[in-house]
């Protein structure tokens, strides 16, 4: 689908929809349960439905291995990864897009020292082993999901275990947001707020009732656009949330302010795409948004495609290794077509970004949202945008 935004102002009031980083966590936890649970404010997404697939391929009787279709979802396939070894001895996992080629090298190294099997073929990956108790060493820079992963399979095996950092944590938040999960589920596991996390074994989870929060990650493009100059208001969201991206309100204060601004976003690099669309709007201003070499495994390559399109769009956009260097304007040129690089994140900033351009701007691929904010076209057309769909 192809769509095409005729600049103008929005405005309005948006509840953003429930997070899906949230809602990964609970529904783990909640399928790991006895008993029912009850997941309140739910918001189904191409990603949190891969979850709820793999969690019912995981749960179901049957002796072979289970086959886990994670879709394009990066998380399912990371959080599961050992928890498809504690409950079934493995899995043969699937995906689209990039999903397969995103590098486990983290867990491929603990399965060498654990005598756990994998192999790659046909664009799946197949694990057969047992995870046993002990010490985990795991990087914490690379990403917080292999950390995740094993929290939530260790307190299912029958001895205590420890995750050991080799380098420091970051996206904290994230971490946060999942020993919060666990403990709302009854499960024990302890940081020392550095290198270390001690996970007792023969644990249980419990049926619990949990209300998902609204979405941090998703706000983040209703600031963008607030920093376009629309009246946006933003509805339903936690202020003190372990969300790691609730770092957009600070973040956006800064890039208020007047002179060179450096925003670091080691521990949220989601919001790297709505940042920039801010950056390329603040006139005369320069921005370095450091510190998100992740981003090239997303989706997308994402500093190169924040690169591509806003350039196109009229921006001033350098990219570097690690890090973005945007030269503000006032407006943008528009007046272009631009891929959404089959990545949510890009197709929403080009949304945003167009409020401000001086010509329409076609978005390909525009259905790519549908992996995290379905709702995302309907929500800027509801606050006034003007977008046509095609194909």
């Amino acid at each position: 689908m192809n769509v095409t935004i005729t600049p103008g102002p929005l405005a309005g009031t948006i509840t953003p929809p429930a997070s899906k980083s949230q809602a990964h966590r609970v529904l783990i936890a909640a399928a790991l349960g006895a008993g029912e649970s009850r997941i309140e404010n739910l918001a189904h997404s191409q990603d949190i439905d891969a979850t709820l697939r793999c969690m019912a391929a995981l749960k179901a009787p049957g002796e072979d291995l289970p086959e886990l279709d994670c879709g394009e979802s990066g998380s399912t396939l990371r959080f599961l990864i050992p928890v498809a070894l504690a409950l079934r001895g493995g899995g043969r996992f699937t995906g689209r897009g990039r999903l397969m080629e995103r590098p486990q090298e983290p867990y491929f190294a603990i399965f060498r020292e654990k005598g756990i099997a994998w192999e790659r073929e046909d664009g799946a990956l197949t694990v057969r082993g047992r995870l046993t108790p002990g010490d985990y060493a795991l990087p914490g820079d690379v990403s917080s999901q292999f950390v995740t992963g094993l929290l939530y399979a260790l307190p299912l095996l029958d001895g205590e275990s420890r995750i050991l950092l080799t380098t420091p944590l970051e996206s904290r938040g994230y971490i946060d947001m999942t020993l919060g999960a666990l403990a709302q589920f009854g499960v024990r596991a302890e940081y020392d707020g550095d290198r270390t996390f001690r996970v007792p074994g023969g644990q249980r989870y419990r049926a619990r009732e949990v209300v998902i929060e609204a979405d941090w990650s998703n706000a983040a493009f209703w600031y963008a656009a607030r920093f376009a100059g629309c009246p946006v208001d933003l509805a339903g969201l936690n202020g003190a949330s372990a969300q790691g991206d609730r770092a957009i309100d600070a973040f956006y204060e800064t890039l208020l302010g007047k002179g060179p601004a450096e925003l670091d976003v080691s521990q949220c690099p989601d919001l790297v795409p709505p940042l920039a669309a801010m950056a390329a709007l603040r006139a005369g201003e320069t921005t370095r948004i450091v510190n998100a070499a992740r981003l090239r495994l997303k989706e997308s390559d994402r500093l190169a495609a924040v690169t591509e399109v806003l350039n196109a769009l009229g921006g001033r956009v350098e990219e570097f290794a690690d890090h973005l260097v945007i030269l503000g304007k006032d407006r943008l040129a528009g007046g272009v077509t631009v891929s959404g690089h089959n990545d949510h994140r890009i197709a929403m900033m080009a949304a945003v970004a167009a409020i401000r351009c001086q010509g329409p701007v076609t978005i390909t691929g525009a259905e790519c949202v549908k992996k995290s904010y379905p709702g995302f076209w309907e929500d800027y057309s509801s606050l006034g945008g003007k977008l046509t769909c095609g194909t």
